[in-house]
């Protein structure tokens, strides 16, 4: 083992590098003098310095950061040595990993020992004097050890700045916020991090960028498509977007009537499902789907349906789950195509629920979900009381989310995150935001699992971000009369008196998509990290 992997050893037995975007380390030519300081939100607010010597980054946190008032004496913890790929590090290191937050490069430059020729020498000996040029800091500092040598992570420092020409009495870090690398902030970095940290490649290879996905896009229905879907009999084959799919009992009632309107037939909700592709398919194009069937119509009991059977077309798409235990559902559809919602239609799954993580990485979500699931005694009011109190809270912790009206009783809060999460850190991050709400409301609201055990109050529900837990889909329709759909809405129109959970069915919800456009599109793919609670 050379002598720069042994110094590594602590830093790199702390972490998992197959979760953590920090880098693994490689072999840098020795004898370049780096410096680095980096604004680090982790459990608690606090400054890395890092300066390069024989090969790593000698590093010390800094609670309160690094200064230029000679005045100043800033406690430092020598902590284990850092890759120097570290350097140029600037991201987020995903909760539940070893120094799990936010990081910028708040400065960097070179520098210079003092007074020796040998640093290493210098810091094993517990006092180092060295110049910065830097970009924020310069001059002459003075790094000392208080007591012998211990263990990293727990050797006490002083961190001082002498009063030379650089000096600045009540210069404060905290008054020069921006990375000098982006010129963002720890919250604008942590809301949309540029690169990623992968540890598996080679350190050339390691800062790969982060670009917010954009789901592709796809066309509505042409007239002569429309025309050609009324001209079919009971059945027959229809061309859409240049696939035939083969439909059955197109007349056949799925959903009762409701306020003197005629009834839902399989065909109707067909024509629907191709009309609404183009605002649906990006909620689905990249994810299992589990399907809730009514094949002879939401006035009987319908079925859960997940395994694609055999007789479903060959250009239908299929994820297989390698993890799938014996028993369990191996082969999924997934809808990403027009074609493949009207074979839905067709197969009578009304209701389409797809996973909150995106192939291939099913074990990382893209959304945190939040579910206002409302008991026997609760109304619509207060369920938009609970919905009005997650927007408050949101919007004090800088996160961007938007509702969705269920097309049933609820209201749902979809949060959009980006890579590095587990579905424990979404559960865990939902539940901690849904005890503050609930808190101020208690007489609304239940933690009881059971819904005979709720005395019929509202659950705020954290326990469907897992793997293979769904939500309706946005633009879903909902076993009901007059097939009511699940439609995403602006905040503000929480203070509408008009809005209802069922407001929109699937004869209505077109004109408001060409009118008001989704409100919830803008955030699929976005890549923000989530606040610390």
């Amino acid at each position: 083992m050379s002598d720069q992997q042994e110094r590594l050893a602590t830093y790199r037995a702390k972490r998992d590098f197959t979760a953590t975007p920090e880098p693994a380390g490689s072999e840098p030519a020795i004898g370049s003098r780096r410096f680095v300081v980096q604004r680090h939100r982790a459990r608690r607010l606090h400054y890395d310095l890092r300066l390069e010597v024989a090969g790593v980054l000698a590093s010390w946190a800094v609670p309160r950061g690094p200064t230029l008032d000679p005045k100043a004496r800033q406690m430092a913890v020598h902590v284990e040595d850092h890759p120097v790929d570290y350097v140029d590090f600037e991201g987020v290191i995903p909760r539940g990993e070893y120094g799990g937050g936010d990081v910028i490069v708040w400065d960097r430059g070179t520098w210079e020992p003092s007074g020796t020729d040998d640093p290493l020498r210098a810091v094993a000996d517990g006092e180092l004097h060295f110049d910065l040029h830097g970009e924020k800091l310069a001059g002459r500092f003075a790094l000392v050890r208080r007591g012998g040598p211990g263990r990293p992570g727990k050797e006490q420092w002083i961190l001082v700045h002498k009063n030379d020409d650089h000096a600045r009495p009540g210069w404060d870090p905290e008054q020069h916020p921006l990375s000098v690398k982006s010129g963002r902030t720890n919250d604008e970095v942590a809301a949309a991090p540029d690169t990623l940290w992968r540890s598996d490649l080679p350190p050339a290879e390691a800062a790969v960028p982060l670009e917010r996905r954009v789901p592709p896009s796809w066309d509505p229905p042409t007239e002569d498509e429309l025309a050609a879907l009324d001209a079919l009999g009971r059945q027959g084959r229809w061309q859409v977007q240049g696939v035939e799919v083969r439909l059955t009992n197109l007349d056949k009632v799925l959903f009762p009537a409701d306020k003197g309107e005629s009834p839902v037939t399989k065909r109707d909700v067909i024509r629907y499902h191709a009309l609404i592709a183009p605002y649906m398919l990006p909620y689905l194009c990249d994810r299992p789907v589990n399907l809730h069937r009514y094949p002879e119509g939401v006035e009987k009991p319908g079925f859960w349906h997940k395994e694609v059977p055999a007789h479903a077309p060959e250009w239908l798409t299929r994820w297989r789950n390698t993890e799938a235990d014996r028993g369990e559902t191996e082969c999924y559809a997934v809808v990403d195509k027009p074609a493949s919602l009207v074979w839905m239609a067709n197969f009578a799954a009304v209701e389409l629920n797809p996973w909150t993580s995106r192939l291939p990485d099913v074990h990382e979500p893209t959304w945190a979900m939040i579910d206002i699931d409302p008991g026997d005694r609760t109304d619509f009011a207060d369920v938009v009381v609970l919905a009005r109190l997650y927007r408050a809270a949101l919007e004090h912790l800088g996160v961007t989310a938007a509702p969705k009206v269920t097309g049933k009783r609820g209201i749902q809060i979809w949060v959009p995150v980006g890579l590095g999460y587990t579905f424990a850190d979404t559960r865990g991050w939902v539940e901690k935001l849904s005890r503050a709400v609930g808190r101020t409301v208690p007489d609304l609201v239940s933690w009881e699992w059971h819904k005979d055990r709720r005395d019929g109050l509202a659950r705020l529900d954290y326990t469907q971000n897992a793997i293979n837990k769904t939500l309706i889909a946005p633009f879903s329709a909902r076993p009901a009369p007059a097939a009511p759909v699940s439609v995403p809405i602006r905040w503000d129109e929480l203070d509408d008196p008009g809005l209802r959970p069922d407001r929109w069915t699937i004869r209505t919800v077109i004109d408001r998509m060409r009118r008001e456009g989704d409100p919830l599109a803008p955030l699929i793919g976005r890549p923000q990290r989530l606040p610390e609670l």
